[in-house]
């Protein structure tokens, strides 16, 4: 092989080397439209707590009555008539390389020493649809599994 050849070769090598090394993940990549369609669909009407288990017990009663409503400013709102609390809410990806819901953390956090504190976490989705979201949160403290649902009103 003459030198032009191999000069030729070598440079079509490390464009193609480049071209490969320099994508990243596309912004319509299925995660990303997993994200939107998720923060599109919890923004739309209330939603009421179904299910909160804190490390096996069973607490869901302690949000029994409370509407809860995901603002679009990231603001999240729980009212029963009485109380209303104040808090932000977002759903980020964990930037893993698996493109699917498993990569969202579905955040929330009540600034309050109360029930709602307990809500504060980043929690994984189980799953979602346009009535129903199921999260669960192990803990790397205690090592306890925590269930949160939200169903639409």
């Amino acid at each position: 092989m003459n030198t032009k050849n191999l000069r030729i070769s070598i440079f079509a090598f490390l464009i193609g080397l480049f071209a490969i090394v320099s994508c990243n993940k596309d912004d319509d990549s299925p995660n990303n439209n997993t994200q939107a369609k998720v923060q599109t669909n919890v923004q739309s009407g209330t939603w009421r707590i179904t299910k909160f288990i804190d490390s096996g017990t069973d607490e869901t009663n302690h949000f029994t009555g409370y509407n809860f409503t995901f603002n679009s400013s990231g603001v999240l709102n729980a009212n029963n008539g009485t109380n209303n609390y104040d808090g932000i809410w977002s759903i980020t990806d964990s930037n893993s390389n698996d493109d699917s819901q498993d990569d969202l953390d579905f955040n929330i956090n009540f600034n309050l020493t109360n029930d709602f504190e307990d809500l504060n976490d980043d929690w994984d989705f189980i799953s979602q649809s346009s009535t129903k979201i199921e999260l669960i949160d192990v803990s790397g403290g205690n090592g306890g599994t925590d269930y949160l649902t939200f169903e639409k009103n």
